[in-house]
Protein backbone atom coordinates (compact mmCIF):
# COMPACT_ATOMS: atom_id res chain seq x y z
CA UNK A 1 0.00 0.00 0.00
CA UNK A 2 1.03 3.53 -0.95
CA UNK A 3 2.19 5.91 2.00
CA UNK A 4 -0.25 9.00 2.17
CA UNK A 5 2.05 12.07 1.21
CA UNK A 6 1.48 15.15 3.79
CA UNK A 7 0.48 18.43 2.17
CA UNK A 8 4.19 19.66 3.85
CA UNK A 9 5.82 17.05 1.49
CA UNK A 10 3.42 17.79 -1.41
CA UNK A 11 4.20 21.88 -1.08
CA UNK A 12 7.97 20.47 -1.19
CA UNK A 13 7.61 18.15 -4.35
CA UNK A 14 5.85 21.67 -6.20
CA UNK A 15 8.99 23.60 -5.17
CA UNK A 16 11.20 20.93 -6.20
CA UNK A 17 9.45 20.90 -9.99
CA UNK A 18 9.54 25.05 -9.94
CA UNK A 19 5.67 26.13 -8.85
CA UNK A 20 6.76 29.28 -7.00
CA UNK A 21 5.38 32.16 -4.99
CA UNK A 22 3.29 34.65 -7.72
CA UNK A 23 2.81 31.76 -10.04
CA UNK A 24 -0.30 31.98 -12.15
CA UNK A 25 -1.05 28.21 -12.92
CA UNK A 26 -3.46 26.22 -14.85
CA UNK A 27 -3.55 23.02 -13.38
CA UNK A 28 -4.71 19.51 -14.94
CA UNK A 29 -5.10 16.69 -12.74
CA UNK A 30 -6.04 12.77 -12.44
CA UNK A 31 -6.03 12.48 -8.52
CA UNK A 32 -6.48 9.00 -8.47
CA UNK A 33 -2.89 8.92 -9.15
CA UNK A 34 -1.49 11.66 -6.91
CA UNK A 35 -3.85 9.53 -3.94
CA UNK A 36 -3.17 8.86 -0.70
CA UNK A 37 -2.30 12.75 0.10
CA UNK A 38 -3.29 14.41 3.43
CA UNK A 39 -7.08 15.82 3.04
CA UNK A 40 -7.48 13.96 -0.11
CA UNK A 41 -8.49 16.48 -2.97
CA UNK A 42 -8.85 19.85 -0.86
CA UNK A 43 -4.86 18.74 0.48
CA UNK A 44 -3.84 18.96 -3.20
CA UNK A 45 -5.58 22.56 -3.17
CA UNK A 46 -4.54 23.84 -0.13
CA UNK A 47 -0.81 22.61 -1.28
CA UNK A 48 -1.00 24.30 -4.43
CA UNK A 49 -2.41 27.55 -2.91
CA UNK A 50 1.00 27.38 -0.45
CA UNK A 51 3.02 27.08 -3.35
CA UNK A 52 2.10 29.85 -5.03
CA UNK A 53 1.54 31.94 -2.28
CA UNK A 54 -0.98 35.08 -1.72
CA UNK A 55 0.35 36.49 -4.82
CA UNK A 56 -0.42 33.49 -6.85
CA UNK A 57 -3.31 32.31 -9.47
CA UNK A 58 -4.87 28.80 -9.30
CA UNK A 59 -6.98 27.75 -12.59
CA UNK A 60 -8.47 24.74 -13.59
CA UNK A 61 -11.04 23.85 -16.20
CA UNK A 62 -14.58 23.86 -14.95
CA UNK A 63 -16.96 23.19 -18.06
CA UNK A 64 -19.72 21.05 -17.35
CA UNK A 65 -20.50 17.76 -18.84
CA UNK A 66 -23.19 18.70 -21.66
CA UNK A 67 -22.50 22.62 -22.88
CA UNK A 68 -25.45 22.61 -25.46
CA UNK A 69 -27.89 22.80 -21.98
CA UNK A 70 -28.16 25.41 -19.53
CA UNK A 71 -25.70 26.53 -17.20
CA UNK A 72 -25.49 28.04 -13.62
CA UNK A 73 -22.07 28.98 -12.82
CA UNK A 74 -23.52 28.33 -9.03
CA UNK A 75 -24.58 25.19 -9.44
CA UNK A 76 -23.92 23.06 -12.93
CA UNK A 77 -21.82 20.51 -12.08
CA UNK A 78 -18.10 20.40 -13.85
CA UNK A 79 -17.64 17.74 -16.30
CA UNK A 80 -16.47 14.39 -14.69
CA UNK A 81 -13.86 14.26 -17.07
CA UNK A 82 -11.95 16.88 -15.83
CA UNK A 83 -11.64 15.40 -12.02
CA UNK A 84 -12.56 15.50 -8.45
CA UNK A 85 -9.81 18.45 -7.91
CA UNK A 86 -11.84 20.34 -10.50
CA UNK A 87 -14.97 19.87 -8.91
CA UNK A 88 -13.89 20.34 -5.63
CA UNK A 89 -11.95 23.56 -6.55
CA UNK A 90 -14.53 25.42 -8.27
CA UNK A 91 -17.45 25.18 -5.59
CA UNK A 92 -14.68 26.94 -3.12
CA UNK A 93 -16.26 29.94 -1.65
CA UNK A 94 -13.19 32.33 -2.43
CA UNK A 95 -13.16 30.47 -6.17
CA UNK A 96 -14.32 32.37 -9.33
CA UNK A 97 -16.61 30.21 -12.23
CA UNK A 98 -16.82 31.71 -15.92
CA UNK A 99 -20.22 33.00 -16.22
CA UNK A 100 -20.49 31.06 -19.72
CA UNK A 101 -20.28 26.97 -20.30
CA UNK A 102 -16.83 27.37 -21.80
CA UNK A 103 -16.00 27.75 -18.35
CA UNK A 104 -12.57 27.79 -15.74
CA UNK A 105 -12.46 28.37 -12.35
CA UNK A 106 -9.15 30.76 -10.34
CA UNK A 107 -8.58 32.06 -7.34
CA UNK A 108 -5.97 34.73 -6.53
CA UNK A 109 -5.48 38.24 -7.67
CA UNK A 110 -5.26 37.69 -11.53
CA UNK A 111 -8.26 35.49 -11.74
CA UNK A 112 -10.74 38.55 -12.58
CA UNK A 113 -8.57 39.04 -15.74
CA UNK A 114 -8.96 35.34 -16.33
CA UNK A 115 -12.08 35.03 -16.51
CA UNK A 116 -12.76 38.38 -17.84
CA UNK A 117 -13.84 37.58 -21.53
CA UNK A 118 -17.76 36.65 -22.49
CA UNK A 119 -18.18 33.33 -23.89
CA UNK A 120 -15.07 32.66 -26.23
CA UNK A 121 -15.88 31.54 -29.72
CA UNK A 122 -13.83 29.01 -30.31
CA UNK A 123 -13.61 28.31 -26.28
CA UNK A 124 -9.77 28.49 -26.76
CA UNK A 125 -8.77 31.60 -28.72
CA UNK A 126 -6.57 34.57 -27.03
CA UNK A 127 -9.48 36.17 -25.02
CA UNK A 128 -10.28 32.67 -23.01
CA UNK A 129 -8.89 31.95 -20.03
CA UNK A 130 -6.00 29.83 -21.27
CA UNK A 131 -5.54 32.77 -23.30
CA UNK A 132 -5.14 35.32 -20.55
CA UNK A 133 -3.04 32.76 -19.09
CA UNK A 134 -0.74 32.43 -21.87
CA UNK A 135 -0.73 36.10 -21.86
CA UNK A 136 -0.07 36.61 -17.93
CA UNK A 137 3.26 34.31 -18.73
CA UNK A 138 1.45 31.42 -17.02
CA UNK A 139 2.92 27.61 -16.24
CA UNK A 140 1.05 24.63 -16.75
CA UNK A 141 0.90 21.66 -14.63
CA UNK A 142 0.01 18.53 -15.37
CA UNK A 143 -0.60 15.68 -12.50
CA UNK A 144 -0.94 12.34 -13.61
CA UNK A 145 -2.08 13.00 -17.44
CA UNK A 146 -0.13 13.81 -20.35
CA UNK A 147 -0.28 16.67 -23.13
CA UNK A 148 -3.58 15.00 -23.90
CA UNK A 149 -5.24 17.26 -21.02
CA UNK A 150 -3.36 20.61 -22.12
CA UNK A 151 -6.18 22.91 -23.45
CA UNK A 152 -3.17 25.51 -24.24
CA UNK A 153 -2.19 23.41 -27.27
CA UNK A 154 -6.19 24.37 -28.71
CA UNK A 155 -4.39 28.04 -27.95
CA UNK A 156 -1.73 27.49 -30.22
CA UNK A 157 -4.33 25.56 -33.03
CA UNK A 158 -6.18 29.08 -33.12
CA UNK A 159 -3.16 31.26 -33.10
CA UNK A 160 -1.64 29.22 -35.81
CA UNK A 161 -4.71 29.36 -38.14
CA UNK A 162 -5.59 25.46 -38.59
CA UNK A 163 -7.21 25.03 -41.51
CA UNK A 164 -9.82 22.01 -40.08
CA UNK A 165 -12.74 22.94 -37.40
CA UNK A 166 -15.89 20.77 -36.48
CA UNK A 167 -19.55 22.65 -35.94
CA UNK A 168 -20.77 22.24 -32.93
CA UNK A 169 -23.62 23.70 -30.65
CA UNK A 170 -23.28 25.11 -27.20
CA UNK A 171 -26.18 27.44 -24.92
CA UNK A 172 -25.25 31.24 -23.61
CA UNK A 173 -26.62 34.68 -23.11
CA UNK A 174 -27.23 37.57 -25.00
CA UNK A 175 -28.34 40.26 -23.67
CA UNK A 176 -30.02 38.61 -20.60
CA UNK A 177 -31.95 35.99 -23.48
CA UNK A 178 -30.76 32.63 -23.63
CA UNK A 179 -29.28 31.78 -27.29
CA UNK A 180 -28.25 28.79 -29.09
CA UNK A 181 -25.20 29.22 -30.42
CA UNK A 182 -23.47 27.56 -33.44
CA UNK A 183 -19.78 27.61 -33.64
CA UNK A 184 -16.84 26.01 -35.46
CA UNK A 185 -14.00 24.71 -33.21
CA UNK A 186 -10.57 23.65 -33.74
CA UNK A 187 -11.87 19.76 -32.66
CA UNK A 188 -10.15 16.45 -33.03
CA UNK A 189 -9.26 13.39 -30.18
CA UNK A 190 -6.42 15.25 -29.13
CA UNK A 191 -4.33 12.13 -28.13
CA UNK A 192 -1.75 13.36 -30.58
CA UNK A 193 -1.18 16.32 -28.30
CA UNK A 194 1.08 13.84 -26.64
CA UNK A 195 3.81 14.68 -29.30
CA UNK A 196 4.96 17.80 -27.44
CA UNK A 197 5.97 16.14 -24.41
CA UNK A 198 8.30 15.10 -26.81
CA UNK A 199 9.34 18.26 -27.79
CA UNK A 200 9.60 19.86 -25.10
CA UNK A 201 12.21 17.98 -23.45
CA UNK A 202 14.34 17.43 -26.34
CA UNK A 203 14.29 21.38 -25.97
CA UNK A 204 14.88 21.40 -22.13
CA UNK A 205 11.53 23.07 -22.00
CA UNK A 206 9.57 21.29 -19.20
CA UNK A 207 10.11 19.72 -15.99
CA UNK A 208 9.31 16.84 -14.63
CA UNK A 209 8.66 14.93 -11.37
CA UNK A 210 6.39 13.89 -8.45
CA UNK A 211 3.99 15.72 -7.11
CA UNK A 212 2.13 13.17 -4.38
CA UNK A 213 2.42 9.78 -6.31
CA UNK A 214 1.43 11.42 -10.02
CA UNK A 215 4.07 12.06 -12.33
CA UNK A 216 4.08 15.90 -12.71
CA UNK A 217 5.25 18.32 -15.71
CA UNK A 218 5.68 21.82 -14.87
CA UNK A 219 6.13 24.14 -18.31
CA UNK A 220 5.52 27.48 -19.20
CA UNK A 221 2.34 28.22 -21.46
CA UNK A 222 4.74 30.37 -23.80
CA UNK A 223 6.47 26.94 -24.23
CA UNK A 224 3.54 25.04 -25.56
CA UNK A 225 2.49 27.49 -27.79
CA UNK A 226 5.96 28.38 -29.37
CA UNK A 227 6.63 25.01 -29.92
CA UNK A 228 2.93 23.85 -31.11
CA UNK A 229 2.87 26.24 -32.88
CA UNK A 230 6.26 25.60 -35.14
CA UNK A 231 4.93 22.08 -35.61
CA UNK A 232 1.62 23.69 -36.96
CA UNK A 233 3.48 25.86 -39.37
CA UNK A 234 5.20 22.80 -40.70
CA UNK A 235 2.41 20.53 -40.67
CA UNK A 236 -1.11 22.05 -39.82
CA UNK A 237 -2.59 18.91 -39.42
CA UNK A 238 0.41 16.93 -37.06
CA UNK A 239 -2.36 16.58 -34.09
CA UNK A 240 -4.75 14.61 -36.01
CA UNK A 241 -4.20 10.68 -37.16
CA UNK A 242 -4.11 9.41 -40.42
CA UNK A 243 -7.26 8.39 -41.99
CA UNK A 244 -6.46 4.74 -41.72
CA UNK A 245 -6.46 5.15 -37.81
CA UNK A 246 -9.66 5.00 -37.97
CA UNK A 247 -10.66 8.39 -35.51
CA UNK A 248 -13.78 9.24 -36.01
CA UNK A 249 -12.85 12.69 -34.18
CA UNK A 250 -9.72 13.27 -36.28
CA UNK A 251 -11.75 12.08 -39.53
CA UNK A 252 -14.14 14.72 -39.24
CA UNK A 253 -12.10 17.14 -38.24
CA UNK A 254 -10.11 15.90 -42.08
CA UNK A 255 -13.35 16.61 -43.72
CA UNK A 256 -14.04 20.34 -42.58
CA UNK A 257 -10.42 21.22 -44.81
CA UNK A 258 -13.05 21.67 -47.63
CA UNK A 259 -15.52 23.51 -46.03
CA UNK A 260 -12.80 26.44 -46.35
CA UNK A 261 -14.63 28.47 -43.62
CA UNK A 262 -12.94 30.10 -40.15
CA UNK A 263 -13.04 28.95 -36.38
CA UNK A 264 -15.73 31.12 -34.24
CA UNK A 265 -19.43 32.16 -34.34
CA UNK A 266 -21.31 30.85 -37.30
CA UNK A 267 -24.74 31.66 -36.03
CA UNK A 268 -26.75 33.01 -32.51
CA UNK A 269 -30.81 31.84 -31.97
CA UNK A 270 -32.92 32.83 -29.02
CA UNK A 271 -34.41 29.75 -27.43
CA UNK A 272 -37.78 31.96 -26.68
Amino acid sequence: MKREVLIDQAVAQLARLGVGPGDVLLVHTAFTRVNPLERGPLGLVEALTRAVGPNGTIVMPAWPDAIDGLYDPERTPSDLDLGVVASVFWQLPDVRRSTHVQAFAARGPDADRILMDALPLPPHRAESPVGRVHELDGKILLLGVNHDANTTIHLAEVLAEVPYGRELTCQGFVDGVPHRITYRENDHCCRRFRLVDSWLDEAGAQVAGTVGHAEARLVRSAAVVNHAGSALHDDPLVFLHDRNVGCSDCNAARDSLSDDLPLGLISSEPLV
